[in-house]
């Protein structure tokens, strides 16, 4: 398992590290702790030794079953993080609450890798006038954190104004070969390379949706290496970035666990022709377009709430890579009057767009599209 140091925290931690918020399951949705055990067993087994879960992943199960599997192993040849639901949070004394209960919950006396959870601009400022991000800075100072960071979801400008706002020892981003325009993207990561902080990568596979393009889509990929899987690609893609120190892996399956294992043992960067590859097939699979947005938002705000941008960026994710569970929970995950069939045709959104989209028609396209595949079961 390659390993890397980081200078600036003084630890060795695995390329890869396991991300524990999909574990396999059972029929009725919860871990399935046999089998999650021994993966993570192999894993362990095999070097890996960063460990990620958060107080949301698993409906809220996911600490517990990872902190009962991890008293298997010798507390130094880990390093374990967690996270703080700030979206749940509405008062630091709640934050110091689910604090304490994390350490009951996981058997731990302290985390390696602490991180306030999927900061936005709202979150961001949330945390810093409330004192959370004081008191966990004092929690730090007691040892009871090692290293401070964040996870992110929001526009690269309020991910320059949380990264510039204090001298983070880590932060975790979403990244991979497709998404290099979206959240923080490369421009997130050049200033996170320019100002020393060290990068945990989220989502190198984007939720599993580059493991899965069709056979004709990644032909440039196997004319090179046809024993690589497509996941295996977008690992390294990332891998070759020297400042992105762990690449998190979501492993759901025991041959999913195997694949990544085979790829970080022994992980080269991508050479010319590899990463020329890669350009062909993230431009073929930009080209498999619903419609063309740019989410420029002249759009916005929709005067009856629809998300136009989010609604065709759904759309568009979906054309390329046709994963329907990414679909589903793109859909669910936005609120009822964001979506599609909110939109009462009045025709503003059109009349702002610099592109000339036919806004409202795509829109209703949605709406029957989303009510047909609601009505079948996942």
């Amino acid at each position: 398992m390659e390993r890397v140091h980081i200078e600036k925290l003084g630890v060795t931690v695995s390329r890869l590290g396991f991300g524990c918020m999909r574990f396999p399951t059972t029929s009725d949705g919860c871990i399935d702790e046999p089998r999650a055990a021994a993966m993570l067993d192999t894993a362990f087994e095999a070097g890996v030794n960063y460990f990620d879960t958060a107080y949301f992943y698993h409906n809220r199960t996911s600490e517990a079953f990872v902190g009962r599997a991890l008293k298997a192993y010798p507390r130094d040849r880990y390093h374990l993080a967690t996270k703080l639901p700030l979206a749940l949070i509405k008062t630091l004394e709640e934050a110091k609450a689910i604090f304490e209960g994390q350490f009951v919950t996981m058997q731990q006396t302290y985390f390696d890798f602490y991180l306030l959870h999927a900061l936005n601009r709202t979150r961001w400022r949330f945390a810093v006038e409330s004192g959370i991000l004081d008191f966990l800075i004092e929690q730090q100072r007691q040892g009871r954190i090692r290293h401070l960071g964040f996870s992110f979801h929001d526009d690269y400008d309020a991910f320059e104004e949380i990264l510039t706002a204090r001298d983070w020892d880590f932060c975790q981003i979403q990244l991979n070969y497709m998404d290099v325009d979206v959240q923080a993207g490369m421009k997130g990561y050049a200033l996170c390379e320019r100002l020393g902080v060290p990068v945990i990568v989220m989502e190198p596979v984007k939720g599993g949706s580059l493991a899965t393009i069709g056979e004709a889509l990644r032909a440039p990929f196997a004319a090179l290496h046809p024993d690589w899987s497509p996941a295996a690609w977008a690992m390294r893609w990332v891998a070759s970035l020297n400042n992105c120190k762990v690449i998190l892996s979501g492993m759901s399956t025991e041959e999913q666990l195997a694949d990544n294992l085979h790829t970080f043992d022994g992980c080269a960067p991508l050479n010319e022709a590899e990463q020329r590859a890669v350009g062909a097939v993230r431009d073929a699979l930009r080209a498999r377009t619903f419609v063309g947005c740019t989410a420029c938002r002249y759009c916005m705000p929709c005067p009856f709430g629809v998300n136009i941008p989010e609604n065709f960026a759904m759309m568009n994710d979906f054309a390329r890579y046709t994963n329907e569970a990414r679909l589903r929970f793109q859909w669910h995950d936005m609120d009822s009057g964001e979506r599609a069939g909110a939109c009462r045709g009045c025709g503003k959104c059109e009349a702002a767009c610099p592109q000339a989209l036919p806004i409202r028609e795509k829109l209703r396209e949605i709406a029957e599209k989303m009510e047909k595949k609601m009505e079948r079961p996942a």
